[in-house]
């Protein structure tokens, strides 16, 4: 049986428990505008420690009395105001690592780049800033009151963005969280309180930068934007273990809202990655900001097994001698559930989170795993981001992480408390099986790509001038053209980041129904406009449901399509009826002269062509990296350091508790035979289906790997799926006749 696409939660959480679903909240705001805690000692909580000493602030004495009639604070107020803050709204005595270094620069009016540890406070080095801006323009007199702007978060973590919206709240902070789950009424509050000057910082994810009306609203809030804190940065970077595409337009973003300063933060930077993120938000070098990525108090600790069922007794016996609150991560949804199950069977009680879940649900887990009422949490990594909690003693792979990034963030959860904790990996041959599905799976064929560029561009799309618009489905091109969801946004972010050709706007909902109740008729007759007549004249009851489109409705009577959304909205909160949408279109305005020729299509297929071929490589190359780490004949936390072109403390060459330094020898995987080419399974690949038009497709159903087209046609329960998973892939591919 394959693996399929939903039990799989991506290759970072950052693609888990995103924001997909803020379409609704786009076509509103197309409409129009749109006591301190008590303090305490950091040492206390959260005290990651790194061996290498911290540096220190990058500023002068504080003794000397620095003027500010250039309108800009002097060193030593900048850093007397932001140690202030620190203690009066967060409770914290003194900064960490290289926190206040960094503030520093932020409030001198420069560009920054945050890289530390999970855990060490990033969130810090933009908040402070955020809070500090009016009192900085009151010390300076540079501006009015209710005139010191916002500061924009982007991050693509609702959950995490939520929880500190909250955090601030309670601090007495003016923060906001712009998302899908906001009432008619609350999004016209943020805009209100945005006009009027009262926020000082505003969450929002990445894809919200698509809409045309957030980026207008943003250029006019008042007082401009002063911050940009780009979370989770690293997504920038196509060297990076979680590229995604969106966040390539943050940097335009930055540039088109005239934002005047940009901090990006990430746990995990290499080398390229740092070198990207610094090209795309003009950091220079004195603007980067890098804590040592080891930590003492872990145990970094590897096991490697024949077969994949080996590792039960191992992991019991491991829990056995390790109490305390543990994670145990697993690469597939139905892994997690089955796992925490067998544990919890076997006397060890454990409860199972994924992304697949209700929100209900794993808000429950996560609440009773930060009060220890639960110690063992079996999950994938859609776990684990902006948790908060210091004392977990064991992070368990039960399966090889795909990146070491992945790997560093996720046991970087562990000892934050400063006490001995053990990450334990679990290695086997077949966990590389199940990461090649998904690194293959994302590479479609070339005569995939170059179809879905054919469609793009079809005839009436290519008569229409720049400035014009064109709509799409993402979701029915994925199905049509094998292609999927991942790298299709890497291709229409390459039309228009790379090539220029067009540029994404507020995507619509092509599917409005709801569910009329009591107040329904009433009120529409009572309102006696426009819009309300036109609802009431076209909206369509079948059973139990009326439809209507928008759109049509619009251009009928000719009123504005974002005028009769807001009507229903407006309903929708009032109770009259319970709406929901569907059949999201993604909108597109063209930007320069598309291609028509066959030959163009051909030059711009095989130009994307490499790019994504390039990628898949990348992909399991980081794998191999993964793989390598683990068994090579070197110090665990020496070659994570390395990786990041760092060193161990003192230049030491041995941490002296990882599994190779106590054991003086690499962890070593049981030896493998070369298949030979089972011509068979050729045979059964080929008879399977009439499709010869695409030896990557053939090579899929052969290697087991589950894709759009392969769902739509039933493939993925033939006898032929998986039937050469035990091959090599280039072996197949080259055996179907692979581009």
């Amino acid at each position: 049986m394959g693996i399929p696409d939903e039990d799989f939660d991506s290759g970072d959480a950052l693609f888990d428990d995103i924001d997909e679903d803020d379409l609704i909240f786009d076509a509103l705001e197309e409409a129009g505008m749109m006591n301190p805690p008590k303090k305490h000692s950091r040492g206390k909580e959260n005290n990651i420690q790194d061996i290498a000493p911290a540096k220190k602030a990058r500023h002068g004495s504080l003794s000397l009395k620095e003027s500010s009639s250039n309108g800009r604070l002097g060193e030593t107020q900048r850093i007397q105001l932001a140690r202030k803050l620190l203690a009066d709204k967060f409770g914290y005595r003194e900064f960490r690592h290289e926190q206040e270094a960094a503030i520093a620069r932020l409030l001198d009016g420069d560009n920054a780049l945050v890289v530390f540890p999970t855990g060490a406070g990033k969130s810090l080095c933009y908040q402070i800033p955020a809070i500090a801006f009016p009192e900085v323009d009151r010390q300076t007199k540079a501006r009015q009151a209710n005139d010191s702007g916002i500061t924009i978060v982007v991050s693509p973590l609702i959950a995490l963005m939520k929880d500190q919206v909250d955090a601030l709240k309670r601090r007495g902070i003016a923060a906001e969280c712009m998302d899908s789950t906001k009432s008619w009424d609350e999004i016209q509050k943020i805009n209100k309180d945005l006009r009027e000057g009262q926020l000082r910082l505003l969450y929002c994810a990445p894809e919200r930068l698509n809409n045309e009306g957030f980026v207008e609203t943003m250029k006019r809030v008042k007082g401009g934007v002063r911050m940009i804190g780009v979370d989770e940065a690293h997504c920038i970077s196509e060297w990076g273990h979680s590229f995604r595409p969106d966040y390539l337009k943050v940097a335009r973003f930055v540039q088109e809202i005239k934002a005047e300063r940009v901090i990006c933060l990430t746990a995990t930077a290499t080398p390229p990655v740092v070198k990207d993120i610094c090209q795309a938000f003009d950091i220079s070098d004195k603007g980067v900001f890098r804590t040592s990525v080891y930590r003492p108090n872990l145990r970094l600790e590897a096991e490697a097994v024949k077969a994949k069922d080996d590792k039960y007794e191992l992991l019991f016996n491991f829990l056995k001698t390790h109490p305390g609150s543990t994670l145990i991560y697993t690469t597939l949804q139905k892994q997690a559930e089955e796992l925490a199950a067998h544990l919890t069977k076997q006397g060890v009680p454990a409860a199972h989170f994924h992304a697949g879940m209700k929100l209900d649900e794993k808000r429950l887990i996560q609440d009773d795993f930060m009060s220890s009422k639960i110690q063992t949490v079996v999950a994938t990594i859609a776990f684990g981001m902006g948790i908060d909690k210091s004392d977990i003693r064991n992070i368990i792979h039960w399966d090889i992480p795909s990146t070491v990034e992945e790997y560093c963030q996720q046991v970087g959860r562990a000892g934050r408390d400063g006490k001995p904790s053990y990450c334990m990996l679990y290695l086997c041959r077949e966990d590389f099986w199940i990461k090649e599905n998904f690194a293959r799976g994302d590479l479609p064929s070339r005569n995939s790509l170059r179809n879905l560029l054919k469609e793009i561009f079809d005839g009436d799309v290519v008569k229409l001038p720049p400035g014009e618009t064109f709509k799409v489905s993402h979701y029915s091109q994925s199905s049509q053209f094998d292609i999927r969801m991942s790298p299709l946004s890497v291709i229409y972010a390459a039309l228009e980041l790379r090539f220029n050709l067009i540029r994404a706007t507020t995507p619509e909902y092509s599917s409005y129904k709801f569910e009329a109740h009591g107040q329904y008729y009433p009120r529409l007759k009572s309102m006696n406009t426009p819009e309300s007549k036109a609802i009431l004249k076209h909206a369509k009851k079948a059973k139990k449901f009326h439809s209507i489109d928008p759109t049509k409705v619009a251009n009928d009577e000719g009123l504005r399509r974002n005028e009769i959304i807001n009507l229903l909205n407006d309903l929708n909160n009032s109770g009259a009826i319970v709406l929901t949408v569907g059949g999201v279109e993604q909108k597109y305005k063209v930007m320069d002269k598309l291609p028509k020729t066959d030959t163009a299509i051909d030059d711009l297929t095989d130009k994307l062509y490499e790019d994504l071929k390039r990628r898949e490589k990348q992909a399991l190359d980081r794998l191999k990296d993964v793989i390598n780490f683990v068994t090579a004949s070197k110090c665990f936390g020496l070659s994570i350091a390395q990786h990041f072109a760092m060193d161990l403390p003192e230049n030491k060459k041995k941490c002296g508790h990882c599994t190779f330094c106590l054991r003086g020898a690499a962890v070593k995987l049981p030896p493998s035979s070369p298949k030979q080419v089972d011509r068979a399974a050729i045979n059964k690949v080929l008879t399977s289906t009439d499709i010869r038009d695409d030896a990557r497709f053939l090579a899929r159903i052969a290697f087991g790997i589950k894709s759009p087209r392969v769902g739509k046609l039933k493939l993925d329960r033939s006898p032929a799926f998986m039937s050469m998973a035990d091959h090599d892939f280039d072996v197949r591919a080259t055996i179907y006749g692979d581009e």
